[in-house]
């Protein structure tokens, strides 16, 4: 007999799963992301020169902002007390273009891996949005999960 999927009841449909037996630990998770733009852009923004403002600045707050609403934006997550959430975000010549990385930890019975891939999303989509007049053509990509810990 198969085990049934976590976020799948009995009858099929989704629910979250139930962590109650699990045990409450640290957690912790990374996740980064890159937005490539063109050089000219990215110029705009290391000189704080855009119409919108400091890019960067908006961008982590933003970032960590989605990271405490994560259960809100993605159906069945369970939502957690984050003890520290942190996005930087960097420069990158050779991308062109901006670099995400969001941390995220809680002790909890769950990860907080939705949390950091939320937080470096949204950061990213921030930038896009803030910069879209000097570059439309920007790209988000390469968002993923560097490293989780229980």
């Amino acid at each position: 007999m198969t085990e049934a999927l976590s976020h799948t009841g009995p009858d099929g449909s989704a629910r979250m799963v139930d962590v109650s037996a699990k045990a409450t630990t640290a957690r912790t998770a990374v996740a980064t992301g890159h937005i490539r733009m063109t050089h000219a852009t990215l110029a705009a923004i290391r000189a704080n020169a855009l119409k919108k403002g400091d890019v960067l600045g908006v961008a982590k707050v933003a970032g960590i902002m989605a990271a405490k609403r994560t259960a809100e934006l993605v159906p069945l997550c369970h939502p957690l007390p984050l003890t520290h959430v942190d996005v930087t975000l960097s420069l990158d010549d050779a991308l062109p273009g901006v670099v995400a990385t969001a941390s995220a930890s809680t002790v909890a019975q769950t990860g907080v891996e939705m949390e950091a891939i939320t937080a470096v999303s949204i950061a990213l989509v921030t930038v896009y949005d803030m910069a879209k007049s000097s570059d439309p053509a920007m790209v988000i990509g390469d968002v993923r999960l560097v490293t989780k810990t229980k």
